[in-house]
């Protein structure tokens, strides 16, 4: 069965102060995952980013490593997690784009990967280690078959040819890493960062930008929702769940944290 892409339905509908979380799939346990779609649904959170585990997770802070590995330990695969999508997609509404590394989607095939990915609902996927021009030249057909995003990452390095590219390769939006360094925790945005987020906004570029990485805070996120078209939050969010045990717990004092009453 043919979805209507979920993601391109949500961007044309709103294309400002867009929040997205990201999760772990397999953490805290391997079965959690439909639990903690249906409580950032109900949250009223725009999409979700589902990560899928890797040994060797590259870019990503300590929190991502350390729940990954946790993910790995209760037995959580890529397939396992596209399965238990599919099968709570009954009851999904909301935008999910996977995220992950590119050694599992291999292993999995990537036609396999994006027909399963299809069946399941997915709308976009995030894979940082898949050179745009390999993307270009082997799978950009492929995801255009399957009708799903593929979303690239840029960086305050990134050039404006590289950008410019990227935009014209990927789709669905445009992810905005708001600085050079891993994952985690800064209490503001430096002038540099809002410099670079502004930059790419006068880009007039295709795709919406949306800001990742550092984001916990009011201040954090309204400077990303005032630099660009929204933003992504990781370990924020899962920090909470460390502490909480449940996706219900762990939304409620992500958002208080981040000065949101209730759904956005």
């Amino acid at each position: 069965m043919k979805h209507m892409n979920a993601l391109t339905n949500l961007l044309e509908k709103k294309r400002q102060n867009l929040l997205s979380v990201y999760f772990t799939a397999g953490y805290p346990h391997k079965d959690s995952t439909t639990e903690i779609i249906s409580s950032l649904q109900d949250a009223g959170v725009d999409f979700l980013e589902a990560g899928f585990p890797f040994s060797d997770p590259l870019a990503d802070g300590p929190v991502i490593q350390q729940t990954s590995q946790q993910a790995i330990t209760n037995g959580m695969t890529l397939d396992c997690l596209l399965l238990q999508i599919e099968k709570a997609r009954a009851g999904i509404t909301i935008p999910i784009v996977l995220m992950g590394y590119l050694n599992p989607v291999m292993q999995t095939g990537m036609e396999n990967f994006c027909r399963k990915a299809n069946k399941a609902g997915i709308s976009g996927v995030i894979i940082p280690d898949l050179p745009p021009d390999q993307y270009e030249a082997r799978y950009l057909d492929l995801f255009k078959s399957y009708d799903l995003h593929m979303i690239f990452l840029v960086t305050p390095e990134t050039s404006e040819q590289r950008i410019r590219n990227i935009d014209r390769l990927g789709s669905g939006f445009i992810y905005a890493v708001s600085s050079s360094s891993t994952t985690g925790r800064q209490d503001s945005f430096s002038d540099r960062q809002k410099q670079y987020l502004r930059r790419l906004q006068k880009m007039n570029l295709r795709n919406p930008v949306i800001t990742g990485f550092g984001i916990h805070s009011r201040n954090t996120l309204r400077t990303a929702w005032e630099n660009s078209s929204g933003a992504i939050i990781g370990s924020a969010y899962l920090k909470a769940l460390m502490r909480e045990g449940s996706g219900q717990k762990a939304i409620t004092q992500l958002f208080g944290q981040l000065g949101l009453a209730g759904p956005v």
